[in-house]
C-alpha cells in the first residue's frame, strides 16, 4: 500500500479538526473528502479508524451520529506535518469550513438524546453547548419512548426559540 496517500488523507482530517474549535461528524468530514473525490468512503473510514487507534483523534457518539475531536498527540502531529499538504488542499479545506463552519456549529452543539431509567420511564436530555460550555441543558421525564424521541428531534429544530422563551421568562 502507498503510504504517500494515506499519509494525506490523515494529515487533511487532522488539519480540519485543527481548524475549528468543536467535534466534526463523519458526515462533515466524508463530505468533504468524498465530495472533492480525494478518496474512496471506505479509505476515508479505515483513515478515520487509524486515527482513532493511533491516538491522534477522539470518537464519541451523539445521537447515531460519530464526531471527532483532535487529542493532545493529534494537536502535536499537525503542527508538525501540516507542511506537507499543499497549499491548495489547506485552501480547499479552509473554504469548506468557512462556508459551512455555521451550520456544523449548530448541528454538533446541540444535542439531544434520551435513556430508560430505573423506573421504566424516559428521560429526554437536551442541550446546546458553546464550546465547552453548556448554554442550556433540560432533562424531561416521559412516559414513553414515543415522547422521547418527539421531544429530541423537535428540540433540534426549536431549541434556540426555546431557549430565548426561557430567557425571557427568568430574566
Amino acid at each position: 500500500m502507498n503510504e504517500e496517500p494515506d499519509m494525506m488523507y490523515k494529515l487533511m482530517i487532522l488539519y480540519m479538526l485543527e481548524k475549528v474549535n468543536f467535534p466534526l461528524s463523519n458526515s462533515q468530514i466524508s463530505s468533504f473528502v468524498l465530495g472533492r473525490e480525494y478518496t474512496t468512503y471506505f479509505t476515508l473510514q479505515n483513515t478515520l479508524n487509524t486515527l482513532i487507534d493511533d491516538n491522534f483523534i477522539h470518537a464519541a457518539i451523539y445521537k447515531n451520529s460519530t464526531q471527532y475531536s483532535l487529542t493532545e498527540n493529534g494537536q502535536y502531529a499537525i503542527r508538525q506535518f501540516s507542511n506537507k499538504l499543499s497549499s491548495s488542499i489547506k485552501e480547499d479545506i479552509d473554504c469548506y469550513l468557512s462556508d459551512n463552519k455555521y451550520d456544523f456549529r449548530c448541528e454538533i452543539n446541540t444535542i439531544s438524546n434520551y435513556y430508560q431509567s430505573e423506573s421504566g420511564d424516559y428521560i429526554a436530555e437536551c442541550k446546546v453547548n458553546e464550546g465547552n460550555t453548556s448554554l442550556i441543558e433540560i432533562r424531561l421525564s416521559v412516559p414513553s419512548e414515543e415522547d422521547a424521541k418527539i421531544i429530541c428531534n423537535k428540540w433540534q429544530n426549536n431549541n434556540q426559540d426555546i431557549y430565548e422563551y426561557i430567557m425571557h421568562k427568568l430574566t
